[in-house]
C-alpha cells in the first residue's frame, strides 16, 4: 500500500512533529474518507483506530441519561482522536464522531500508534499539547453555557467550525446545533434568525452560511479565542484571521 506523505498532510498537529517522529508514525498511517455521522471513537468502548483528521469537524459528545447528549468539545484538521489513549485510559466515556463531513483522515491503528509514543518523549508532548488545548477548551465550553445566552453560543460554535474548514458554508441541522450549544431547537432557529437578521451569517435548510466574521466575534466576545489562543501557542496555527493574530 502506498503510504501518505506526512509532510504536506494538512493536519497540524502532524506537520508540528519532527521529521523522526512523522517517521515512527507513517508506515502505519492510510488515509480514509470521512462523512458527516462517521464514528471515530464508541463510548466506553475500548479504542481500535486513531485519526489525525485532514477535513471535516469532530464532536465530542457526553451522553446524560436524563437529557439530550451535548457536545464537550470538537477538532479538526486541528488535532486527532482518541486523546484518552496518551492519558493512560483505552476507552472514553464520550463519543466521538463527524459532525461536519467531506474530508479525510490518516488513520493507525492503536497498537502502533502507542509504540511509537512510547519509543518517542518529544512525540508524547506534542500529543499532550493538544490534550491541553482540548481540556480549556472543555472548560470555555462550560463557562460559556453556564453564562452566556444563546447567540454568543451559538455565534461561538460557528467561529469555532469556520476555524476548522475552507468553506464559508456549514451544512448543519438546527436540532444538532441545539446539541452542539445546549439550547432547544426553538431557541437555535430564533438564534439563527437574530444573527441572519444583523447580517452575520445567512441560515438555510441544513445549513448555514458565514457572512460576517467580525460582527460574529463581537457576539461571541471573551466566550471565544481562550482555547484558539492556547493551541497557538502550544501547537501551530489555528483557523482564520481572528482579532489581529494571524491564523
Amino acid at each position: 500500500m502506498l503510504r501518505p506523505d506526512l509532510s504536506v498532510s494538512s493536519n497540524t498537529l502532524l506537520r508540528t512533529m519532527s521529521a523522526e517522529d512523522r517517521a515512527l508514525l507513517a508506515p502505519h498511517l492510510s488515509r480514509h474518507d470521512l462523512a458527516r455521522g462517521d464514528v471515530l471513537a464508541r463510548a466506553n468502548s475500548p479504542v481500535e483506530h486513531v485519526y489525525f483528521l485532514e477535513g471535516g469537524v469532530a464532536s465530542i459528545v457526553a451522553a446524560v441519561a436524563s437529557s439530550r447528549p451535548a457536545e464537550v468539545g470538537i477538532f479538526g484538521r486541528d488535532g486527532v482522536s482518541a486523546t484518552s489513549l496518551i492519558l493512560g485510559s483505552d476507552r472514553s466515556p464520550h463519543e466521538t464522531f463527524i459532525q461536519i463531513g467531506g474530508g479525510t483522515a490518516l488513520r493507525i491503528d492503536v497498537a502502533p500508534y502507542l509504540a511509537a509514543v512510547s519509543i518517542s518523549e518529544t512525540l508524547r508532548v506534542v500529543l499532550l499539547r493538544f490534550v491541553q488545548t482540548l481540556l480549556v477548551q472543555a472548560a470555555q465550553t462550560a463557562a460559556t453555557n453556564a453564562h452566556q445566552r444563546i447567540e454568543a453560543r451559538l455565534a461561538r460554535w460557528l467561529l469555532m467550525c469556520h476555524d476548522r474548514v475552507d468553506s464559508d458554508e456549514l451544512l448543519i441541522t438546527h436540532d444538532f446545533i441545539g446539541m452542539m450549544i445546549a439550547a432547544e431547537r426553538s431557541g437555535v432557529t430564533v438564534s439563527l434568525h437574530i444573527l441572519e437578521g444583523a447580517g452575520m451569517i445567512r441560515s438555510k435548510r441544513g445549513r448555514v452560511i458565514i457572512r460576517n466574521r467580525e460582527l460574529l466575534e463581537e457576539l461571541a466576545g471573551d466566550s471565544y479565542g481562550v482555547p484558539e489562543a492556547e493551541y497557538r501557542h502550544l501547537i501551530g496555527p489555528l483557523g482564520r484571521t481572528s482579532r489581529g493574530t494571524e491564523a
